[in-house]
């Protein structure tokens, strides 16, 4: 836990409510990190976070919105600032992943895909370059599906190709602020936007080809997410690949 002479440090954590966000939000209250919960439809989910950071003795808000809504994003910032007094880390987590091969998908899917994944880190990444304070970090999403390239997976590793992209950029435009931004990109880890639509046969096969064999968990990608929001001051401007050495 944070030394209780010094103020809390505030995250905000976008898909928090579940799956790896989930796991980040306990992992960075574990820290002493106040942490507001963002959840985009199921505020059900996110309460349950707050409440197991709650009870577990740390301090945590929920408040929910559009990642690819500026007026939303905006209000979730407000929100952390005046539940907490500022923002020192952002993680963004938040995106989606429909699948289909590039000859296949409609435009409509394509469209959405980006705009959640390339919009929605703009926004929050743009707010985040704003508003975090002073030795904070701001932590974006990526995909080791960037260097896998397995078929069906087009659209999504190119919205998450411009993650990287913008990432790497903003860090270098935050010069002298002393804020570091990087990315995360898990290789195949359960949680319900993986496991989603794959056969027992098909997750085994993934599995096994790891040579740590096995899948991530969640908790595995919160510990890298807490090393960036934490202690890893000389670690800027990088994509981390948390896989256990898919890729």
């Amino acid at each position: 836990m944070s030394d209780v002479s010094t103020p809390a440090r505030v995250a905000i954590v976008t898909g928090g409510s579940g799956g790896i966000g989930r796991a980040v939000v306990e992992r960075l209250a574990a820290d002493g990190i106040a942490v507001v919960v963002h959840y985009s439809s199921n505020e059900a989910k996110a309460q349950e976070a707050v409440r197991a950071v709650v009870a577990a003795g740390g301090r945590a808000t929920a408040s929910g919105g559009d990642v690819a809504d500026p007026d939303a994003m905006e209000a979730l910032f407000r929100h952390a600032t005046d539940a907490f007094g500022g923002v020192d880390v952002v993680v963004h987590t938040a995106g989606i992943m429909p699948l289909a091969p590039i000859a296949q998908m409609d435009l409509d899917t394509f469209d959405r895909i980006q705009r959640t994944n390339v919009r929605g880190t703009f926004i929050v990444s743009k707010l985040a370059a704003q508003q975090v304070r002073t030795g904070g970090a701001i932590i974006n999403f990526s995909t080791s599906i960037t260097r896998l390239q397995p078929p069906t997976y087009g659209p999504y590793a190119a919205s998450k190709g411009a993650v990287e992209a913008m990432t790497l950029i903003l860090a270098r435009e935050l010069r002298g602020r002393d804020i570091t931004v990087n990315a995360v990109a898990p290789g195949p880890t359960a949680t319900p936007l993986f496991l989603n639509g794959k056969t027992e046969q098909a997750i085994s096969t993934i599995a096994a080809a790891n040579p740590m064999e096995r899948l991530g968990t969640p908790q595995d990608i919160a510990e890298a997410v807490a090393f960036l929001a934490g202690p890893a001051r000389w670690v800027n401007g990088q994509v981390l690949f948390t896989n256990g050495g898919a890729a």
